[in-house]
C-alpha cells in the first residue's frame, strides 16, 4: 500500500500575517503539514499548484519557511498552478525535502504531474506536455496523474477557467488504460467526480485548498466558511485507489 497526501491552493502573499478573504493563509498552511505530520505512513506529498496570490518573491519563499518551520521532511513533489510562475517554483522548491521531478516510481504505481498552466487562468495541457506524458509511461504499472486545472465541469464559477483542451486530454486517456484515477486542485472544494471517455469511466478527486473552499453557489470568488484541509490517498498492490479528506478544524 502507497500513502500519500495532496495538498493545493495555497495563496500565499508577502506578509505572513495577510487574510486571504478573512483567513490568514500561511497559518493554514502550517495548520495543514502539520496534521499531515502526524498523519501515520504517509510516505510522501503531491502539491498541485497556486502556492501564490500576489505574486510575489516572498511568497514562494514563505512556502519554503512553513515547509521548514514545520520540520517537514517528507518528500515534496509540485506542479504549477495558474497564480504560479514555474522558474521561480523551480528556484525557491530546491533542494531537501523537495523534489522536482514530474513521474514518481512507488511499488505498483507510476504518478504522473501534468503541467496544465496557460497563458490565462484556464488551463491548457501542451502537445509536448501529453507527448512527455505517453512517452514516460511504465506501461507495467499502474498510473495516477495529478494536474492543477480540472478535466471536467464542478458546475459552479471556476469552469469558466477550467482545462480548455479536455477532449485532446481524453484522448490521451484513451491511450492508457493503466490509468486508475486522476487528481486536481484548483476548484477549492473537496469533490469526487468522474471522467467518461469512450472506453471507461476515470475517477477524478479534487482536493480541498489550504487557503480558503470556494462558495459553490456564488457567482465568483467567496470563502464558504469550510476549514482548510488536504487529501490522503492509499494505492493497493491490486491498483484499488482509496481517498479520504481531512479537514483542519
Amino acid at each position: 500500500m502507497l500513502r500519500f497526501a495532496q495538498i493545493s491552493d495555497c495563496h500565499l502573499y508577502r506578509d505572513k500575517t495577510a487574510l486571504h478573504f478573512g483567513v490568514n493563509v500561511y497559518q493554514n498552511l502550517c495548520r495543514v503539514l502539520e496534521q499531515i505530520k502526524r498523519t501515520p505512513a504517509i510516505e510522501l506529498i503531491v502539491f498541485t499548484g497556486d502556492l501564490t496570490q500576489d505574486h510575489s518573491i516572498s511568497s514562494y519563499q514563505n512556502f519554503t519557511d512553513a515547509i521548514n518551520e514545520t520540520d517537514f521532511t517528507l518528500p515534496v513533489y509540485f506542479v504549477a498552478g495558474n497564480h504560479d510562475e514555474p522558474k521561480l517554483l523551480q528556484q525557491y522548491l530546491s533542494g531537501t525535502p523537495f523534489h522536482s521531478a514530474k513521474v514518481i516510481n512507488k511499488n505498483q504505481w507510476q504518478i504522473q504531474l501534468l503541467a496544465s498552466k496557460s497563458t490565462t487562468p484556464s488551463g491548457e495541457v501542451s502537445a509536448n506536455e501529453l507527448a512527455r506524458l505517453l512517452n514516460c509511461v511504465d506501461s507495467h504499472k499502474f498510473q495516477f496523474i495529478f494536474m492543477h486545472h480540472h478535466p471536467v465541469d464542478v458546475g459552479y464559477f471556476i469552469d469558466k477557467h477550467g482545462l480548455l483542451n479536455k477532449n485532446t486530454f481524453y484522448q490521451t486517456l484513451n491511450k492508457l488504460e493503466a490509468v486508475k484515477a486522476v487528481a486536481c486542485g484548483h476548484v477549492h472544494n473537496a469533490l469526487a467526480l468522474k471522467i467518461d471517455i469512450t472506453e471507461r469511466v476515470i475517477p477524478l478527486f479534487t482536493c480541498p485548498a489550504t487557503s480558503i473552499q470556494f462558495d459553490q453557489n456564488a457567482t465568483r470568488v467567496e470563502n464558504s466558511g469550510k476549514p482548510a484541509g488536504f487529501r490522503i490517498f492509499e494505492l493497493a498492490d491490486d491498483g484499488q485507489v482509496n481517498s479520504q479528506v481531512v479537514f483542519i478544524d
